[in-house]
């Protein structure tokens, strides 16, 4: 999109104006958000001069008459006592037409003029950038109304255009002084860069240390992720060792530890209620050795001899009474009797 660019040309002290402007008026450039005092040329004030109105299009904005105070349509317009008219903080809306008229104290015209007011927004700083892989500098501007950019090159003009940015290719290996300047009808701004690239031997020690430099940092990595993995396995070998010694120690805890005693009840066999030794200790009890597990071996009692005359019958189980032997009485007792 291409941008309108609006000009007035001064020549033998008049200007040419573009097809459609006023050819009685003087083109006038504000600067966006600043202050402006119209000044009337070739004008000074003499006890003649009675009124000085100022208008804006055909409304009237600020009087200055004799003998009475300063009129003002608002606090936006102010006017000096030579007749200057100050335009407070402009705004795009303040573009317009400004005539001012003078008057003597018999209503006599003495002067009239016309002033084109025309508003642009100040330039922001330029920048200059450039690369050296393909020797190309640039010259840019962000803000700003209708820039005008021109670049330098050693005091010689190299590149110009009405736009934002522009560009150039130089074809020396040599460093070079570069000069960028921005301007516009309210402001003007300058930078000046010197563009330094290194040569093409410079270039290849640049990238073969560059290489060198990647290679030994993958080794450097590679060599941390292996460090750190090995400190893990470590640390995970050693929680697993301290949960097997716990859980071998909880397991001999649980083995050494003894049933309540319980009062008044004896241990049918106390070999059986003692606890078996634990693997790889020795026993506090010194000198008693547990008996055997088993049934226990009854102790065979001796059986006298059989008596003659008596036969003895082999009996199962436990042994019966013994049967009460009677004795007779004599046969000499029967007889008595």
């Amino acid at each position: 999109m291409m941008r309108r660019h609006t000009q007035a040309y001064t020549c033998f002290g008049k200007e040419l104006h573009q097809p459609g402007e006023d050819p009685e008026s003087t083109v006038v450039w504000g600067a966006l958000d600043h202050d402006l005092n119209l000044d009337i040329p070739g004008f000074q004030r003499s006890d003649i001069v009675a009124d000085i109105q100022w208008h804006k299009s055909r409304n009237k904005i600020t009087r200055m008459k004799k003998d009475m105070p300063l009129y003002k349509l608002t606090d936006k317009y102010d006017m000096f006592t030579n007749g200057t008219l100050k335009i407070k903080a402009l705004m795009r809306n303040d573009s317009d037409l400004y005539k001012v008229e003078v008057y003597n104290s018999n209503g006599v015209n003495l002067l009239n003029k016309k002033f084109d007011l025309k508003i642009q927004e100040m330039l922001s700083g330029p920048e200059i950038n450039w690369i050296c892989t393909n020797r190309t500098v640039s010259c840019k501007v962000e803000n700003g109304s209708d820039p005008e950019l021109k670049l330098y090159l050693n005091s010689s003009v190299v590149r110009k255009g009405h736009q934002r940015l522009i560009t150039y290719i130089w074809n020396s290996k040599w460093n070079k002084t570069f000069t960028c300047e921005a301007s516009n009808h309210v402001n003007n701004k300058v930078i000046t860069e010197v563009v330094v690239c290194p040569d093409e031997g410079l270039d290849l020690y640049l990238i073969i240390g560059i290489c060198l430099g990647g290679i030994v940092f993958l080794i450097f990595v590679a060599l941390l992720i292996c460090y750190i993995s090995g400190r893990k396995k470590q640390s995970r070998r050693r929680d697993d060792e301290e949960l097997e010694i716990k859980a071998q120690r909880a397991t001999l805890e649980e083995r050494g530890r003894k049933p309540p005693h319980i009062p008044g009840s004896t241990s049918a066999n106390p070999g059986m209620s003692q606890t078996p030794p634990v693997p790889g200790h020795r026993s506090q009890l010194p000198a008693h050795r547990p008996r055997p597990l088993g049934p226990r071996v009854q102790p065979q009692q001796k059986r006298l001899p059989p008596t003659p005359g008596t036969q003895v019958h082999q009996q199962k189980g436990p042994p019966l009474p013994k049967p009460r032997v009677q004795t007779k009485p004599p046969c000499d007792a029967g007889e008595n009797s």
